[in-house]
């Protein structure tokens, strides 16, 4: 287990357990990062800083929904970060109260490093915890517009190879991509929901002004962002499925025409070849010249292809 503790004064300090408690009583524990912590040591820690069993028990079993919980002496937010569209995304417990703020999570993104080196920049200024939970919902939703920026491009290059040849791989893309959408979209429509009710006052934060309400009405504003360019990104994919569908469809069609003038090529010579090889004594006495062979059995097969060929062009069909 990785563990972060920063002072009130923004100084880093060892996350040994007896430190925790010294800071906590002396009311000097600003942020406490816990990264994959086990359930015991969540247990011990969650007792001492008087965090319910219920919210112990969310941060054990993660899979949680976005999510702002107001208990006795503290608040529970979860939220939900991303690294890439390669990996999962990052659930992130927070418990935050006048006198702590704990974070745990089992995955790693940009956004508490940013907010470790922000703090260390601010050594000495005492921050202040509800703004610091700020400036790490913030930095986590941050994070989706780099990553969905990505995402974009990648549709644009799928739309370009698939007009100019769909491939399976792309199919498999294309469903791969829907599923990561798909997933991003059940997490940030509730946590934009979540910081609604915070900036309309139906969850009340201690320590909460009207001047650090105005930052959580422009994180809200940034989620309603990502939840548009969701939505749109859902309607591209769909649509590129629709040009990979058509694509295949009109390829298929193409073929189908190419096999069906060829077949209706070979009709006639068919018929001709079989009324000149019949065997009746009439054609054999006769058809008995070269010039006659020429002129019936090779001549009206060579007629008749031309004759097709000039309709089919005629036609648009060639």
């Amino acid at each position: 287990m990785k563990a972060y503790l920063i002072a009130v004064d923004g100084s880093e300090v060892d996350a040994s357990r007896d430190v925790v408690e010294r800071m906590f009583n002396e009311g000097k524990l600003l942020w406490l990062d816990l990264f994959d912590p086990d359930n015991d040591t969540l247990a011990r820690l969650s007792a001492f800083l008087g965090i319910h069993p219920l919210a112990t028990e969310d941060a054990q079993h993660f899979g949680q929904r976005p999510k702002i919980e107001d208990y006795d002496g503290f608040t529970q937010v979860v939220a939900y970060g991303v690294q890439s569209t390669t990996e999962p995304l990052v659930e992130v417990h927070c418990f935050y109260s006048q006198h702590y703020l704990v974070t745990v999570r089992r995955g790693d993104c940009a956004a508490f490093a940013a907010v470790r080196e922000s703090v260390k920049k601010q050594e000495g200024k005492r921050p202040n915890r509800l703004m610091l939970l700020h400036r790490l919902l913030g930095e986590l939703t941050d994070g989706f517009f780099p990553v969905l920026s990505e995402f974009d491009d990648s549709i644009d290059e799928m739309q370009d190879a698939i007009l100019a040849k769909p491939t399976d791989e792309q199919l498999a893309e294309l469903f791969t991509q829907k599923r990561w959408l798909i997933m991003v979209r059940k997490v940030i429509t509730p946590q934009r929901d979540m910081i609604a009710s915070v900036v309309s006052g139906v969850t009340e934060l201690p320590g909460m002004t009207r001047d650090i309400e105005r930052y959580f009405r422009d994180l809200y504003d940034h989620l309603i962002r990502i939840s548009d360019l969701v939505d749109s990104y859902r309607d591209l994919l769909t649509g590129s499925l629709d040009s990979y569908l058509s694509t295949v469809s009109n390829r298929l069609n193409q073929v189908t025409k190419q096999l069906t003038i060829i077949a209706t090529i070979f009709l006639p010579l068919s018929f001709l070849t079989g009324f000149f090889g019949q065997n009746f004594g009439w054609m054999v006495q006769r058809l008995t010249s070269l010039g006659v062979f020429l002129g019936l059995g090779i001549g009206t097969e060579v007629l008749a292809v031309v004759g097709l060929l000039l309709l089919f062009r005629r036609r648009g069909w060639l």
